[in-house]
């Protein structure tokens, strides 16, 4: 089942933390945006609040949790009640796939990367965002699970296992952005090439496809 309890019931606090903690939110807005072109047709799993969603232009998300759900969709965006292990949509319907800070709450993440490839088109791509658990940050995320409302049942994942997960979902072609650099306040909206340094980290992966099928 997926990990949807302190969502549905700290959900106002969820969406607050983007507004306290904005300059580190928009270090990550642009880094995801640098990595998805404006004219694709896309879908979030793990939509939350549509604080991604909705200034990237996509209009359509997956959500478990009931609470996270309502706030999107008074925003305007399309929102299936469903997990990413089992999404609600026909095989090769999108361009792109964008799940930020969702994989360390499903309950299967080779399940829900196969899933994604199934609904991508033969060009598709997967951009995921998440927090290095090798990261500073990431450790301290890990140290404090136990009193953290959010974060008490996530796993999380490195980047190293995060590509090999992908890959064995037939993605390849990596891409990686990091972000927020912890305590260099110089570098607060800078995104870099690569991983190791910052502490939220992008992938984008296409979609391998069988040549027998194009």
């Amino acid at each position: 089942m997926a990990k949807i309890e302190s969502f549905e019931k700290y959900s106002k606090e969820y969406d607050e933390w983007f507004t306290k903690n904005h300059n580190n939110y928009l270090a990550e807005f642009n880094a995801i945006k640098s990595l998805i072109p404006s004219d694709r047709f896309g879908v979030e799993i793990g939509v939350g609040s549509g604080r991604f969603a909705l200034p990237l232009g996509i209009k359509i998300g997956v959500e478990p949790s009931k609470k996270m759900a309502e706030i999107s969709r008074k925003k305007g965006i399309q929102v299936y009640e469903a997990v990413a292990e089992q999404l609600p949509f026909n095989d090769k319907k999108f361009d792109f796939v964008l799940m930020v800070t969702t994989i360390c709450f499903v309950d299967d993440l080779t399940k829900s990367f196969q899933e994604a490839n199934r609904i991508l088109k033969n060009d598709g791509f997967i951009v995921v965002g998440f927090v290095d658990k090798e990261s500073e940050l990431g450790k301290q995320y890990q140290l404090k699970r136990d009193t953290s409302k959010f974060y008490r049942n996530a796993t999380f994942y490195s980047v190293k296992e995060t590509i090999t997960l992908l890959r064995e979902a037939n993605f390849t072609d990596v891409a990686i952005k990091q972000t927020v650099f912890s305590g260099q306040t110089d570098k607060i909206n800078l995104v870099e090439d690569g991983f190791g340094k910052g502490s939220f980290v992008i992938i984008k992966s296409i979609k391998q496809t069988n040549l027998k099928e194009n």
